[in-house]
């Protein structure tokens, strides 16, 4: 099966990442919120130096590692897509694959030039280049509550759920891999019903040579495998005779 179709999926992925952080870079500002769909939904823009829903990692060698990290992972993903398309793989599982192949590259994208193309790398960054800000921007503050006095540790904190900031690119990210999490069965049925009869035949085979030295231990020459009318290791052909003529 060819592998093009879910390569364009991955490409629509990265074209709506980018014009959506784009679109929010020109006509937004830092920390700038705007209602789409009441309080539940807003767009929140923010810049994150490090990796999906907000999570930072606050070191120049981190910040490098984690871009180069992307990047290999990036070429190992589309490697594998084509790889699993060529051997005829589920459908929905490549979907998802392509789903994190965009997502994957669609902060690369982010990572490696933003710095440069945006002028937003951090201050101290010792090179714009590899060290672009990831622009977010989805945020979905769901409910919000303060916790109760008597609650240990936790009274009269401040809770907010859904809190992290995020973006198109996390988003397909996200989807792809729970998705494959949750549909391993559907996704590999065929592998885990070969694997399943390889179990069972090796299970026969197993028993039969159980059954061959049993036979061979009471010298009995002719085996169920020829004949059947010896069913237990235990009978010998007398007592096979016997219990038919009975």
């Amino acid at each position: 099966m060819s592998s093009r179709k879910y390569f364009l999926l991955a490409l629509l992925i990265i074209i709506l990442d980018q014009a959506s952080k784009l679109l929010v870079h020109k006509f937004m500002y830092i920390h700038q919120e705007v209602n789409v769909l009441g309080e539940w939904f807003k767009l929140h823009y923010l810049l994150n130096p490090g990796m999906a829903f907000g999570i930072r990692w606050e070191s120049e060698f981190g910040k490098l590692t984690l871009t180069f990290f992307r990047i290999f992972a990036m070429f190992g993903i589309a490697w594998y897509l084509v790889k699993m398309s060529l051997k005829g793989t589920h459908s929905g599982f490549l979907i998802c694959m392509a789903l994190i192949l965009g997502g994957a590259i669609g902060n690369v994208i982010d990572s490696t030039f933003y710095g440069v193309v945006l002028n937003n790398a951090p201050i101290d960054s010792v090179t714009k280049w590899f060290h672009g800000q990831v622009i977010d921007m989805l945020y979905f503050p769901i409910y919000d509550f303060y916790w109760p006095d008597w609650i240990p540790y936790l009274g009269g904190e401040y809770f907010l759920f859904f809190s992290p900031v995020f973006n198109i690119a996390d988003s397909a990210i996200f989807i792809g891999v729970v998705t494959i999490l949750f549909s391993q069965k559907r996704f590999f049925k065929e592998h885990l019903v070969e694997a399943e009869q390889s179990t069972s035949t090796e299970t026969i085979v197993a028993h039969d040579e159980e059954l061959i030295d049993a036979y061979t231990e009471r010298g009995i020459e002719e085996q169920p495998f020829f004949k059947d009318e010896y069913k237990s290791p235990l009978e010998t052909p007398e007592e096979g005779e016997a219990e038919k003529s009975a």
